[in-house]
């Protein structure tokens, strides 16, 4: 038996605040399978999320830590039958070491200049984009991308983003790096760079720009997005360490 006299008083009604609203559900979809463009003979799927609203930031900030990365509005990791080979990496700023190699690029480009910017599009980065495609994915669907495709990948972003770029002082930009910062970290979405400039080699000249903004803003960790072991488009990942993989147990050392 219940204590009191047995009836039940009806609770007043309480007008509505953020704490008593329902947070929607976050709904998460799989992709139909496609082949896959970086291992021949295999499909890739992800699975995907729409990132919108006011917690679109803090709910990017936790699915990086599992694994996921962003394109325009959607966050998406690998969601492939059979197939692990995808493994979202990291560097641990603190703990990485300039490798000797590294070094010789940084002091090859010695005369360029680093500088993170807001994510503006402009007529100089949109030329540099498409040479970029044209000369290194002709047959993806970036490469027909328009200016206005452009400018919405760089500046319609739901969490807050920024671009690092690589100049010449006072100068032509020679590269540049969208990235999405994070609460412990940054993450590259997408980069594009001088094509003619092979001997600079300047995305690996990218990712050293982005850990020097990570570590100047104490942010711990520079995502690299995946990194394929049996893909020679994703090597080079591999020449920063140490360099952290995710896997079913969470984040560990890759042994390179």
């Amino acid at each position: 038996m219940p204590e009191g006299n047995g009836r039940v008083a009806r609770p007043r009604a309480l007008p509505p605040s953020a704490d008593t609203l329902l947070v929607p559900p976050q709904h998460f979809y799989r992709t139909s399978a496609l082949p896959c463009p970086y291992l021949t003979d295999r499909f890739e799927r992800k699975l995907i999320t729409e990132l919108a609203g006011h917690e679109a930031q803090a709910l990017y900030n936790t699915l990086s830590r599992a694994g996921f990365r962003r394109s325009h509005h959607l966050a998406y990791r690998p969601a492939c039958t059979r197939c692990i080979a995808c493994v979202p990496v990291r560097i641990p700023v603190e703990r990485f070491t300039i490798s000797r190699s590294l070094r010789r690029i940084r002091k090859l480009n010695g005369d360029l200049v680093a500088r993170v910017a807001e994510p503006r599009a402009s007529v100089e980065h949109f030329r540099l984009f498409t040479r970029y495609q044209r000369s290194r994915h002709v047959d993806s669907d970036m490469a027909s991308m328009t200016f206005g495709d452009f400018r919405a990948m760089i500046e319609e972003s739901p969490v807050a983003s920024r671009l690092v770029e690589i100049v010449r002082p006072r100068g032509a930009t020679l590269g540049a790096c969208l990235v999405d910062v994070l609460d412990d970290g940054l993450s590259a979405v997408y980069s594009y760079f001088d094509p003619d400039e092979r001997r600079r080699s300047l995305g690996t000249l990218l990712v050293l720009a982005l850990i020097d903004a990570a570590r100047e803003r104490g942010l711990r960790y520079v995502y690299l997005g995946y990194w394929i072991a049996e893909s020679r488009k994703m090597a080079y990942k591999a020449r920063f360490r140490p360099l952290e993989g995710f896997g079913p147990d969470g984040w560990h050392l890759l042994a390179l």
